[in-house]
C-alpha cells in the first residue's frame, strides 16, 4: 500500500510486529476499526485513546477501507 496515500499510518517491523499503527503511537489500525465494529462512536474512541485526534481515527478507517 502506498504510504504517501496514508501519511498518518506507519508500518515498522519494530513497532507492534509491523502492524499498521497510527503514526507516533502504538495504536494499531485494527484496534480502531474493531472499536467501530463493536458499535463505538467517534467520541467513545477518542475518550478511550486520548492520544488520538479525530483525523487520526479517520485516517485509520480510510486505511482499513483502502
Amino acid at each position: 500500500m502506498n504510504a504517501a496515500a496514508h501519511p498518518r499510518i506507519n508500518r515498522d517491523p519494530k513497532i507492534m510486529m509491523g502492524k499498521p499503527v497510527i503514526a507516533g503511537t502504538r495504536v494499531p489500525v485494527e484496534t480502531v476499526v474493531r472499536q467501530f465494529a463493536a458499535g463505538a462512536d467517534m467520541g467513545w474512541v477518542l475518550k478511550g485513546f486520548p492520544d488520538l485526534s479525530e483525523d487520526d481515527v479517520r485516517a485509520a478507517l480510510a486505511y482499513a477501507a483502502h
